[in-house]
């Protein structure tokens, strides 16, 4: 059985198979703000979908991330160094590329298992 969070006419915001969480694409809330800023509000908004989907960000397989400047690297970093938990990163890709919204920065794509 296939669990769906947040389902919308064109993507959900998260799915739920076998044990493993799908979360789509996570983006920022607040549309110009800095890189640490959007970043932070990403990687809440992930927190709260595993919370949804019964994981946390501790149980994070892998992470892609995609910045529509690379020049935001280090700056993405110190957010999710912050945000992180020691011992439990997961596998992650950074990227450089064209978003969707030409205001954001950063957008985040995990797979985690399910507590």
């Amino acid at each position: 059985m296939i669990q769906r969070i947040e389902p919308g006419p064109r993507m959900s915001e998260a799915c739920i198979h076998g044990g493993m969480v799908y979360l789509a694409g996570q983006v920022p809330e607040t549309a110009g703000a800095d890189i640490e800023t959007q970043t932070g509000e990403v990687l809440a908004a992930i927190d709260a979908l595993l919370a949804q989907a019964g994981s946390d960000k501790t149980r994070i397989l892998r992470a892609q991330i995609f910045l529509a400047d690379i020049a935001d690297f280090a700056g993405m970093n110190r957010a999710w160094d912050a945000w992180a938990t020691p011992g439990h990163a997961p596998a992650r890709a950074t990227v450089e590329a064209r978003l969707a919204n030409p205001a954001w920065k950063v957008e985040i794509v995990v797979t985690a298992a399910q507590a």
